[in-house]
C-alpha cells in the first residue's frame, strides 16, 4: 500500500547495521562515549539474540529507501519479569532501550512505525506497562502515543 513504511523483526544479517544505529543513538546523548571499540563484541551476542525470535528481546527496523542493504530505523526492546504487583499483576514489564533513526532518513515517520510495531510484540508477550527513558528532542512522540512522564528515581551501579 503507497505511503505505508514497511517495518520488519531485525534478522541476524542486520547486527552490524543495528549496532551501527545504535551508534547513531549514543553518539546524540549528552555524556556519550564516541568509541566503537565495543562493537566487536557486541556483534556475535547481538546476532545469536536476533536469530532467536522466541527470546525476550526484539527489535524492529525499517530498510533505506534510497541506500539498499542499509537501515534506516530502529526500536529495541526487551520484555522483563518482576514478581507482579496491583498495577501488573503478571509482572512483565516491555522495555525499550535502544531508538535511532538514520539522520538522512529522519522525519518520516520511520521511528514511530517501529515503536508501534515493538508495542504490538510488547502486547502479544504480556507486557502490561512499557518503560523508556527519553531525550528531549523524542520526548513528545512518546507523549503522542500515550507515555506519560514521570520522575525518574533511577539509581545505576556498574560492576
Amino acid at each position: 500500500m503507497p505511503g505505508t513504511t514497511l517495518v520488519r523483526r531485525a534478522l541476524p544479517e542486520d547486527a552490524e547495521d543495528v549496532l551501527r544505529l545504535r551508534q547513531v543513538m549514543i553518539d546524540s546523548l549528552a555524556r556519550s562515549e564516541p568509541s566503537t571499540d565495543w562493537h566487536a563484541e557486541s556483534l556475535p551476542v547481538l546476532r545469536a539474540r536476533l536469530a532467536r525470535p522466541d527470546g525476550d528481546f526484539a527489535a524492529f527496523v525499517v530498510d533505506h529507501p534510497e541506500r539498499p542493504g542499509s537501515l534506516a530505523a530502529l526500536v529495541a526492546g526487551t520484555l522483563d519479569y518482576r514478581i507482579g504487583g496491583a498495577g501488573n499483576p503478571r509482572g512483565t514489564d516491555g522495555y525499550v532501550f535502544s531508538v535511532a533513526t538514520d539522520p538522512d532518513a529522519r522525519r518520516r515517520g520511520y521511528a514511530r512505525a517501529c515503536m508501534e510495531a515493538l508495542l504490538e510484540w510488547f502486547r502479544e508477550h504480556g507486557a502490561r506497562r512499557v518503560r523508556l527513558t527519553a531525550s528531549a528532542q523524542a520526548e513528545s512522540m512518546y507523549v503522542s502515543m500515550g507515555f506519560e512522564l514521570k520522575p525518574d528515581p533511577l539509581l545505576e551501579l556498574t560492576l
